[in-house]
């Protein structure tokens, strides 16, 4: 279908390196593979992600990372640290808005090759069982709004991945040895999403 091999960059934390599971069942690899199997040439992905990273430590991650001056796409997930951690909306808002111009400048400029994912609602796991769920999920709520917000003013692809979180309180097959990350399974889901709107884009 393509002679073309593109690149791809992941940026995030825990739920995109795909914490407790193996890397190839992370969503960005399982991504590729997905976009492979659909004829596509993709190198493996590049991915600046570490457990428990907030946007200010994803903002050093990539500063302390040697990357290309551009890749073919680009994704983004991240605040679910931000909101564990009580840090402001408004610390967030700032950073995000940062965090994704570079992530736009990271895809040559080109703001229809960078893809946000919204924020998992962990609060539905056994691990967050003593906390309060409806706060939690609350606040997921309103970190995303932020993110989705900056994804309708750059122009970029948004992607809703968290409702589908929130199944894991009934579906424990969703979730991770821990308890509190995901699963294979559930990464499938968001890299069939991701996936489609990467085909959509890259065969215009």
């Amino acid at each position: 279908m393509s002679v073309t091999t593109y690149s791809y960059l992941a940026l995030g934390d825990s739920y995109t390196i795909g914490e407790n599971v193996p890397i190839y069942d992370s969503f960005p690899y399982q991504t590729v593979q997905l976009l492979r199997k659909a004829g596509y040439s993709f190198y493996a992905p590049e991915i600046v992600a570490k457990t428990g990273w907030t946007t200010d430590e994803l903002q050093a991650g990539i500063a302390n990372n040697k990357l290309l001056p551009r890749y073919d796409i680009v994704s983004l997930l991240i605040g679910v640290n931000n909101q564990y951690r009580a840090r402001s909306l408004q610390e967030y808002t700032q950073q995000f808005e940062a965090l994704l111009r570079q992530a736009i400048e990271f895809a040559g400029k080109n703001e229809k090759h960078v893809f946000i994912l919204s924020i998992p609602d962990w609060g539905v796991t056994p691990f967050a069982k003593d906390r309060n769920s409806d706060t939690i999920a609350h606040e997921i709520d309103s970190f995303n709004a932020v993110n989705k917000l900056f994804a309708e003013k750059y122009n970029v692809h948004y992607i809703d991945i968290t409702a589908g979180t929130r199944l894991a309180a009934n579906d424990t097959s969703l979730l991770a040895g821990d308890q509190l990350h995901y699963s294979g399974k559930e990464h499938a889901i968001w890299a069939e999403k991701l996936s489609q709107k990467i085909q959509q884009t890259i065969s215009k």
